[in-house]
This record gives C-alpha cells, sequence and structure tokens, in this order.
C-alpha cells in the first residue's frame, strides 16, 4: 500500500479566523509541493483507467484488521494528484463525513475523487451504509463540482466497482 503520511492532513490550529487562514494556505502549498515532487510515488500521476487498477494499488489494505477509507483526488485528465486516508474505523465499519472527504478534495483542486475501502472480511460486497455515503457523496460532489467517479470496495482476493455494478 502507498505511503499515506505524506498526504495526512492533520493541521492545528486556534480558533482565530487569520490563522485558520494561514493555516489553510499552509495546508495547500503542501498539497501542491507534494503533488509535484521529483521522488513522488510511481503512481502520482498515474492515469486510471479501470477499477482494476486502482484494486491492484490498494490490494494489500485487506491485511488491515481495521476498515481503512481512502481518497484518491484526481486531475481533469483522471491523474492521481494525492490521496488522503480520511478515516479508520472498526473491524467492519469506517466514519465517513462528506466534510472530511471533500475538505482535502477541494485544498488539493481535485477535478475528482475515487472513493477506496477494503472489507477486513474479505467479502467485498458493500454493505448499505457503503450504499448509503457513496450516495450522499456523490451528492455532496455534485453540489461542489467535484465528481464522484467510483467507490471500490477491496476484498481478498477481488474486488468491487460501484460502476462497474451499476450502483452509481
Amino acid at each position: 500500500m502507498p505511503n499515506l503520511s505524506l498526504f495526512d492532513c492533520n493541521e492545528q490550529s486556534t480558533n482565530t479566523p487569520a490563522t485558520k487562514r494561514i493555516v489553510l494556505k499552509s495546508i495547500e502549498a503542501r498539497y501542491r509541493k507534494e503533488a509535484v515532487r521529483e521522488d513522488a510515488p510511481e503512481w502520482v500521476t498515474t492515469r486510471f483507467t479501470s477499477p482494476k487498477q486502482v484494486f491492484e494499488l490498494f490490494k494489500d489494505l485487506i491485511y488491515e484488521t481495521k476498515e481503512h477509507f481512502i481518497t484518491l483526488h484526481l486531475d481533469g485528465k483522471n491523474r492521481i494528484m494525492c490521496m488522503d486516508r480520511v478515516s479508520i474505523g472498526s473491524l467492519n465499519q469506517s466514519i465517513v463525513h462528506p466534510r472530511e472527504v471533500f475538505k482535502t478534495a477541494l485544498l488539493s483542486n481535485a477535478a475528482a475523487i475515487i472513493c477506496v475501502h477494503q472489507h477486513p472480511s474479505g467479502d467485498p460486497n458493500p454493505s448499505s451504509e457503503d450504499l448509503s455515503i457513496t450516495k450522499r457523496l456523490k451528492e455532496a460532489g455534485e453540489i461542489m463540482g467535484i465528481r464522484v467517479l467510483d467507490h471500490i470496495v477491496v476484498g481478498h482476493e477481488d474486488y468491487i466497482s460501484f460502476v462497474e455494478k451499476g450502483l452509481m
């Protein structure tokens, strides 16, 4: 699994508006810097054309004992600019809110996102919660002008793509 620590967005700030603006500018600058580094991981700027490619990048998630919810931030040509680990949940669920998903997508100037998470049970079939959050994310993305291209659930040997299954 790719190193996500480069893209964590856990900046702390005081509650003054000026400080918050400074922190947001700092986060935005860091995203831009990470996206253009010469020693960036191989997957940065890769153009993904199939859910299988995303599965191959994240298949090692299955060894995690808790659910990890990750978003890939894509530019206008569907190349990965960066990724964000939005949530690490429990054995069978992650707490995901559109606010958290789109906060970093907005800061990275993403044109689109792809959502990825794994089921530690190994069964990639989406739960009712998976269907619900995907619907909410798609609606929120439409309002903000950030397309949600797919949601991929990683299992032990396989994956489920919401787009391939007609769930989006």
